[in-house]
């Protein structure tokens, strides 16, 4: 069942969103060459307790899991496309890191995501970047009342291809507002017109993946969880949480 949210709630939305991107951004500060993922997810960690907020990453078990999430983020590096488990692994000079995090404050939940580089960048890394970038830009600009959940894909999924990169198929936004996940399912490919129709007060976590190969096939690690492209390719992936109003797009998870 998709819900539409009142004008309330979407400003409490706006304030979990807040603490989103001040743990997204504490993440991206950790950062550095030789840094452990698990320092990211420890500086989300302390955004997250400070604002008095939870985090619905943690412990989220869904049915293609085989154990629970064991963080705040997921920090997923170079070939791995998202749901990375922060844990060991010391950043190193040109390492591309895609930061997903959400949070949970006073009954309502923001979702968000940023891809960046770590120390000497590769040319071909910051136009993957900058073309997730231009894909997310262009599903936040079809997301408006009259349109279609289809406008926004399709939005995504031309730019995906104009870049002649891939996009893992199964994966996509959602709905979001009381839980992390609700409906509609907000595919990154799609036919404009087609879809639920796009209301004032509903809520979308726009979310595009894109994999430099060019392929849509991905792989799953033995951890049930990071997803990798099938041919070592480099892959980004950066999302915002939006409400669709009658005066436009409203991105919910900015500072």
């Amino acid at each position: 069942m998709v819900e539409i949210k009142t004008d309330k709630a979407l400003e409490a939305m706006r304030e979990a969103g807040r603490v989103v991107a001040h743990a997204l951004a504490a993440a991206r500060a950790a950062a550095a060459v030789g840094v452990r993922l698990r320092e990211l997810d420890e500086a989300a960690r302390t955004v997250l307790t400070e604002a008095g907020a939870s985090s619905p990453f943690l412990g989220y078990q869904p049915s293609f899991a085989p154990v629970p999430f064991p963080a705040v983020i997921c920090a997923s590096v170079n070939d791995a496309v998202s749901h990375g488990i922060p844990g060991d692994y010391r950043l190193r000079d040109g390492d591309l890191v895609s930061v997903d995090c959400g949070a949970e404050l006073d009954g309502w939940t923001g979702d968000a995501a940023i891809s960046f580089t770590v120390g000497t960048p590769r040319p071909a890394d910051l136009e993957l970047i900058a073309a997730t970038q231009e894909a997310l830009d262009a599903g936040i600009a079809a997301a408006t009342v009259g349109h279609r959940i289809g406008d926004i894909s399709h939005a995504i999924s031309t730019v995906a291809r104009k870049a002649a990169c891939g996009m893992p198929s199964d994966f996509g936004g959602h709905g979001i507002g009381r839980q992390m996940h609700e409906d509609p399912h907000v595919p990154n490919h799609g036919c404009p017109g087609r879809g639920f129709p796009l209301r004032h007060g509903l809520a979308l976590a726009i979310e595009p993946m894109l994999m430099a190969g060019g392929h849509n096939d991905y792989r799953t690690d033995p951890d049930g969880w990071t997803l990798r492209t099938t041919d070592g390719s480099q892959a980004a992936h950066i999302e915002h949480t939006i409400a669709i109003t009658v005066a436009g797009p409203r991105i919910l998870t900015l500072p």
